[in-house]
């Protein structure tokens, strides 16, 4: 009887839980790390810790989970600080072109204290925008392994801490979600496709304009 309690517990779980978010998987969660480290960042923030959570609260091997989204995360932040590297101060200057405060004070950050804030930035929760830290570390002269470094420290130890809450929390978390939002699933996914989707083809718009953009040199 104990056990047939166990097993109707655990299929109401996966009813607690849409089929879409069980299907992510570690692949899913090193692709959303990858794009929210990227260019062009996620619209949701914090779309990799939720995964995290979720999917270790589900018994998903929250380490491996851990493992995927630090991964994922090292390579879309060499590929944001690529991009300021090759793009240097005068893309810093587009792409905050609004927002000159913000831009004197990360000036400021990235070349007093360079992989301390990159590592604090990597550190902060959502909404904390990641990107423009690391896109300021390669147009400032972080080199790429003092980068890898803050980055993979900073990530392993915020995924790392989130993969723990999940092996030791999970079914509080599961009861959390099946509260609150388990019922708006289909809402959620939408939505975050559509957003994703928006911001990838917006992504695409600004850096090919900020191509036509760039001065060229003469022979």
């Amino acid at each position: 009887m104990y056990a047939a309690t166990r097993e109707t517990a655990s299929h109401a779980h996966r009813r607690l839980i849409p089929g879409w978010i069980l299907h992510f998987g570690a692949f899913g969660v090193f692709g959303v790390a990858l794009l929210d480290a990227s260019p062009i960042p996620l619209p949701i923030p914090g779309s990799t810790d939720i995964l995290i959570l979720i999917l270790g609260a589900h018994g998903g091997w929250p380490w491996l989970l851990a493992l995927a989204a630090v991964s994922g995360s090292l390579i879309g932040g060499y590929l944001t600080w690529k991009t300021g590297k090759k793009g240097g101060e005068a893309m810093l200057d587009r792409t905050m072109k609004n927002r000159k405060r913000l831009r004197a004070r990360l000036t400021g950050w990235i070349r007093g204290h360079g992989i301390v804030t990159v590592c604090i930035a990597a550190l902060l929760p959502p909404p904390i925008p990641l990107m423009p830290f690391i896109l300021a570390a390669g147009a400032l002269g972080v080199t790429r392994r003092q980068l890898l470094i803050a980055l993979g420290i900073a990530r392993s130890l915020r995924y790392g801490a989130e993969a723990a809450v999940a092996l030791l929390y999970g079914h509080q978390i599961l009861r959390l979600w099946s509260q609150y939002l388990a019922g708006r699933s289909n809402v959620i996914l939408y939505s975050f496709l559509s957003l994703m989707a928006a911001s990838i083809l917006f992504g695409i718009w600004q850096y090919r304009r900020s191509q036509h953009r760039r001065p060229r040199t003469g022979n």
